[in-house]
């Protein structure tokens, strides 16, 4: 980015110009006819295909991503891929986000966006709008949309008694990384880029919604808390044989770290599902245990997984 378009401290530059600046960063190469994106009071998107998915996340500079050992770029990348992954959990295919940036005066304002623009791209949800503000922290508030073409969205209230429960990956990668950021591990480490670069297993989420599964949700808080949440919202409860822990990770970083962003997907038929993934993904999905009809029953190998994970303190 050349010199010019950056914002500094002492820039003196008001809020039109460095929307100009944003604008060139994010807007998208292609905008589709008859849809109006970044530059009118509102953005104008054509009619989805069946139902729209629609989602907000909110980021906060220090809470959602840590400042000594990231970068802004990170935090504007990890905030719209943590969005998109909420579509993932649906079935949806992305359609658009839409930013809200509020930061002190002096932040750079250009670094968040050039992570935001990498992650649109990354996840072909283009931003078409958005607002900016002064405030006293970093935050990014972002809604993604998305439809689910010719069926519903998965939910996570579906899971029926006798059901499989599959993950889309090992788990424990990002808190791993985390944990070795903090220790020095370098930025391009496998599991420090699990971290602060995340992908949405989009494709996955939508081969599971054509699998006819039952049940899904992504793992942002951890396997631990989110698949009791999982089985608070279907009545059920669930029995366990195994975790998969993922190279460098411990258990318990599986188990309660967050932030994997893989899936949770229960399904009454796995040989669809696994036949599906074959086909169309190189991840193949991993079966760790089975719905049970005692709610109070949420067990790991025999024994209680009681929630515990991310949650915030309000």
């Amino acid at each position: 980015m050349p010199p010019t378009d950056r914002i500094s401290d002492d820039s003196g530059q008001r809020e039109d110009a460095v929307l100009k600046a944003i604008s060139r960063i994010v807007s998208a190469s292609h905008i589709p006819a008859g849809e109006v994106h970044i530059g009118d009071d509102a953005a104008v998107l054509e009619p989805t295909v069946g139902s729209t998915v629609i989602s907000t996340d909110v980021s906060v500079w220090g809470i959602h991503l840590d400042p000594k050992f990231f970068s802004l770029h990170d935090f504007g990348y990890k905030s719209v891929a943590a969005a998109v992954s909420d579509l993932a959990a649906m079935g949806a295919r992305p359609e658009a986000c839409v930013i809200a940036v509020t930061a002190p005066k002096g932040t750079d304002l250009i670094a968040i966006h050039q992570g935001i623009a990498e992650a649109a791209l990354m996840t072909s949800c283009p931003v078409v709008g958005g607002d900016l503000s002064t405030g006293n922290d970093i935050t990014l508030a972002v809604t993604v949309v998305g439809e689910c073409p010719d069926s519903k969205p998965i939910l996570r209230s579906g899971a029926k008694v006798g059901e499989f429960i599959f993950v889309t990956g090992p788990l424990g990668r990002a808190s791993a990384g985390l944990r070795l950021r903090r220790a020095g591990a370098d930025l391009d480490n496998e599991l420090v880029l699990a971290q602060r670069r995340p992908y949405p297993r989009l494709r996955e989420g939508l081969t599971a919604r054509d699998a006819n599964v039952s049940a899904m949700m992504d793992l942002s808080d951890g396997l631990a808390l989110d698949l009791n949440r999982m089985a608070d919202a279907s009545g059920v409860g669930f029995e366990l044989d195994q975790v998969p822990v993922a190279d460098g990770a411990t258990l318990e970083e599986a188990l309660s770290g967050g932030e994997d962003y893989e899936l949770i997907i229960v399904t009454p038929d796995p040989e669809t599902l696994l036949h599906l993934s074959k086909e169309r993904s190189q991840i193949q999905p991993i079966l760790i245990g089975r719905t049970v009809s005692d709610t109070s029953v949420r067990n790991f190998e025999g024994q209680p997984l009681t929630p515990r994970g991310w949650q915030h303190s309000l």
